[in-house]
């Protein structure tokens, strides 16, 4: 029934070449976002008539849903047929020829298969495993009823539906996000918002030199700081080297002849 829904409400809409009613389609990746667009705002959304609930609150009813095995859900999709062992051991299935556990000759076994791949199949005997059909002679990979008649052409709508269900998506996805809520980043590189009018402006740097080196402080700021003196201190250890007597007189050194 989910594939019946979605070839007859989202396929129809999409456009069978560049000049065709509906949304066209480039990429997979363009595929998958109207197909995911669709499910969340139109699938989910609508009350099955038979359930009488939305497929998503169905879906939540009994709780988080817990993923399926791997060997479970494999296993769902085989396909069983049984057959009589003979007395060779052998069985055949659709034109093949499989060889079974000799033990299973002259009994009734049943045969579980993928339908897609007639190369690989279990032996069950009385509901229990009885190890490998092994191909002996293949003649076919797929089963006969595993293909299906192509369905009929649906008639397109001549608009651009499922791209005003994007639009929807996207804006229910920013309304999910309140993004309205977020700060502006032109707000915060704004020069006009970046100051406090309560507060005193702070100088600005002064600009790059020839170089294009940014200078860290403004120098006539520095100098017209009170606290900062405007000739430098004697130094204390220069004065006291200066004031030490010298241990021996100095000599000026010979000339060399």
């Amino acid at each position: 029934m989910f594939f019946r829904t979605v070839r007859d409400q989202f396929l129809v809409e999409i456009a069978a070449g560049p000049d065709g009613a509906g949304s066209a389609v480039g990429t997979l990746a363009e595929l998958n976002s109207l197909f995911t667009a669709w499910v969340e705002q139109v699938y989910h959304q609508r009350v099955h008539t038979e359930t009488g609930m939305t497929p998503l609150a169905r879906f939540l009813a009994a709780g988080p849903p817990v993923p399926t095995p791997a060997g479970l859900l494999t296993e769902a999709f085989r396909w069983g047929e049984w057959r009589t062992v003979t007395s060779t051991a052998t069985v055949s299935l659709h034109g093949n020829l499989y060889q079974v556990d000799a033990a299973l000759a002259g009994t009734r076994v049943e045969l579980v298969f993928d339908p897609f791949d007639l190369t690989d199949i279990d032996v069950r005997h009385h509901g229990r495993p009885a190890g490998r059909a092994a191909p002996f002679q293949i003649h076919r990979h797929v089963h006969p009823k595993a293909r299906t008649a192509a369905a009929p052409p649906a008639t397109p709508t001549g608009i651009d539906y499922l791209r005003l269900v994007e639009d929807r998506h996207t804006s229910a996805l920013g309304q999910r996000l309140h993004y309205a809520h977020l700060t502006d980043p032109a707000h915060l590189t704004d020069p006009a918002h970046l100051t406090d009018p309560a507060q005193p402006a702070e100088p600005a740097l002064p600009p790059p030199d020839d170089d294009g080196l940014a200078y860290q402080a403004d120098l006539l700021t520095l100098a017209d700081e009170p606290d900062l003196p405007t000739t430098p201190g004697p130094d204390p250890a220069l004065a006291a080297e200066l004031a030490a007597p010298t241990g021996a007189e100095t000599t000026e050194p010979e000339e060399i002849r």
